[in-house]
């Protein structure tokens, strides 16, 4: 159980973290303009397609989707959704602010900690009652 949300956090962290990353390199596809659909859509594909400040975060966050498919087989679902959709929040949220993004105020890191408290307790309680 415990080895499990050890993985979701694993998981949380390579999407959490890989958020702002997938930003700051996508930066620049609103200034591609073409003159119809499919030439934008191929023009953008290809920009992304070609910028490793892009690809780089892109395919780490797709490693955390590998993890987390492989994880599932024996994680209980009510822990792998809260743990995993929680803690990508804190995560985006600390590395964004690591990268100089704003991020709110006092109540977001409140937030935060109420977060790590309600996904810990959900963790101790199917740890510790042997429900699965």
């Amino acid at each position: 159980m415990i080895y499990n949300a050890v993985w979701l956090t694993v998981v949380a962290f390579l999407w959490g973290a890989t958020n702002p990353l997938i930003k700051q390199g996508s930066a620049g596809i609103d200034k591609i303009q073409k003159s119809n659909a499919v030439w934008q859509f191929v023009a953008e594909i290809t920009f992304l397609a070609t910028n490793w400040k892009y690809t780089v975060p892109f395919l780490i966050n797709q490693s955390g989707s590998l993890v987390y498919y492989l994880t599932l087989a024996s994680t209980d679902l009510s822990l792998a959704v809260p743990i995993t959709n929680s803690l990508t929040f804190i995560f985006t949220t600390l590395t964004g602010k690591l990268l100089g993004e704003k991020i709110g105020n006092k109540e977001t890191y409140i937030g935060m900690v109420f977060v790590v408290a309600g996904v810990s307790l959900c963790v101790m309680d199917k740890a510790f009652t042997g429900k699965s």
